[in-house]
């Protein structure tokens, strides 16, 4: 099977159910930015293997599939998607790493190591996937539990960096006001 199928080529494509829609609408704008985060994601696991990551992966591909399938056919497929208990899930994370942070001195610059980095981008791509879906979330509450997903795990991808700081024993480095 050849990967191009030229279906493309007009500036649509199709979701899940085979429905076509522009490649510049919300939904792919959304599903991408997911996409992205993964492969990000798949960048800090190839330099900190910790197992929630992968799960994160797994996670983030079940959320970009139900961006991918019209809220009509949710009920279809995602009927019994487990979104709450990842965000149960991820607060466990989160509060398993913080209990070992010392307390914020100031907002922290993205530096450190190459982990670091990658966790911040992290953070950063994942914010911006849940402003994308807050959008969708507007037209749709279908969507406030993906956006809720998005909003834990980008203060997971925060915690985790100041978690990697104190794990190879490099300083946060803070924001100084240059006023």
């Amino acid at each position: 099977m050849k990967i191009y199928t030229k279906t493309g080529d007009n500036g649509t494509t199709s979701l899940a159910d085979g429905s076509r829609v522009s490649k510049g609408d919300a939904l792919l704008h959304a599903y991408g930015t997911v996409d992205e985060l993964n492969s990000f994601l798949g960048l800090l696991i190839s330099e900190e293997n910790l197992p929630f990551l992968t799960e994160t992966q797994n996670f983030l591909f079940l959320i970009g599939g139900m961006l991918a399938t019209p809220v009509e056919k949710w009920e279809l497929y995602y009927k019994d998607a487990p979104l709450e208990e990842f965000v149960q899930r991820t607060e466990k994370e989160i509060d398993q790493m913080q209990e070992e942070l010392p307390a914020m001195k100031g907002f922290i610059l993205p530096q450190g190591n190459r982990s670091i980095a990658y966790a911040h981008i992290c953070r950063t791509v994942c914010r911006r996937a849940e402003r994308l879906v807050v959008e969708l979330a507007e037209r749709d509450e279908h969507y406030r539990e993906t956006q809720k997903v998005l909003n834990r795990l980008s203060d997971f991808f925060f915690i985790l960096v100041r978690f990697l700081h104190k794990k190879n024993n490099i300083p946060e480095t803070i924001y100084k006001s240059v006023k």
